[in-house]
């Protein structure tokens, strides 16, 4: 008997094991990886030392001259592999918190998540003293989850259900975003300019030494969102269908809060608060693949929109190398406009 389609095409695969894939999410995907893969390159390639392609592969060959390497390996490199997984967590952090709430402005940038990161910096910064880079990450950190812990437990009330998510977290960064500017008006000017430059969201200076933990807390968290994948969808059909196929909803939700707070908190450590990338990242992939939220080209959208970010930040204004955080807040403001306008069109 022929298979039954239902308008889509699957790929599969039995070889190693069983896997069932969206023919048009596995090509967008596809599409978008190599889109950055080539952003990438032209990262490698472009700068105040302009490099051909023969030399940026010379210099991970070992071929190219000490200055060459130092350039590419120790410089650029770094940079342009931290904006594509920090990218790719973001977006799936989005992914995760949209699901959850149900609601396409339920980000981690919307309801809060991102100003506790702030917030903890900003504590390790101007009331602790620290000026080390474990000190303000570990600051971010701390920020973030005490934030995820205390909206959670506002929100929760026989359960937590997305749209009180949404209103307490709206709340909470209403109430950081206060609290963070205060303690930037009452610190020492120099000492606040290096806090206000720092919440912009930058790439600029990182280091394999600063990305590399916090590039494998990514990679390993999306790990787990993959994995989580099957709770995920199932709660989107609603907490009773979740039920029916099995689901422990509550704990799941849990689960995958954690996962998001990680994939946001991870990377704000390490180049403060970006917006935008967890906010549109996810719905341009699902315009784009027309299904349900699926990971793989949520992350590569991600990675893809932090990369040309980061670019265009570097290029916009001649001689100037400006944090990708101004590029994303514009770009995400505009983006904010056109869903909210959306959404007041749909309900008249």
């Amino acid at each position: 008997m022929p298979p039954i389609h239902f308008g889509r095409r699957y790929i599969r695969t039995r070889r190693f094991m069983k896997l069932r894939v969206d023919a048009k999410s596995f090509s967008i995907a596809t599409a978008l990886l190599i889109a950055a893969l080539a952003l990438a390159l032209y990262g490698l390639m472009s700068g105040t030392m302009s490099l051909s392609i023969h030399e940026v592969f010379s210099a991970f060959s070992g071929d190219a001259a000490k200055m060459t390497r130092t350039v590419v390996i120790e410089w650029r490199l770094p940079r342009v592999i931290a904006a594509i997984v920090f990218g790719a967590g973001l977006s799936v952090s989005g992914a995760i918190f949209q699901s959850i709430t149900r609601n396409p402005l339920g980000s981690p940038d919307i309801i809060g998540f991102t100003s506790g990161s702030y917030t903890g910096a900003l504590i390790a910064m101007l009331m602790v003293g620290s000026t080390s880079f474990i000190g303000i990450a570990g600051g971010a950190l701390i920020g973030g989850f005490a934030t995820a812990v205390l909206i959670y437990l506002l929100a929760f009330r026989k359960g937590t259900h997305g749209f009180r998510l949404i209103i307490v977290g709206v709340a909470a960064s209403t109430i950081l975003s206060s609290l963070n500017a205060v303690l930037l008006l009452r610190s020492k000017a120099e000492v606040a300019l290096t806090a206000a430059a720092w919440g912009v969201g930058s790439l600029n200076g990182i280091s394999w030494s600063q990305s590399t933990p916090a590039m494998l807390a990514v990679i390993l968290f999306l790990l787990f969102a993959a994995m989580s994948g099957r709770s995920l969808r199932a709660m989107e059909l609603g907490d009773d269908a979740a039920k029916a196929h099995g689901i422990n909803v509550e704990r799941s939700r849990i689960l995958l809060i954690l996962i998001a707070v990680v994939l946001t908190a991870a990377p704000t450590a390490v180049m403060g608060p970006v917006s935008f990338i967890a906010l549109a990242a996810p719905q341009i992939a699902l315009r784009l693949t027309k299904s349900a939220q699926s990971f793989g080209p949520v992350a590569m959208m991600g990675a893809f929109l932090m990369l040309a970010s980061d670019l265009v930040a570097q290029r916009i204004v001649p001689g100037t190398i400006l944090p990708v955080g101004v590029v994303t807040l514009s770009l995400g403001g505009l983006y904010l406009v056109g869903v909210l306008f959306r959404q007041a069109r749909r309900a008249s």
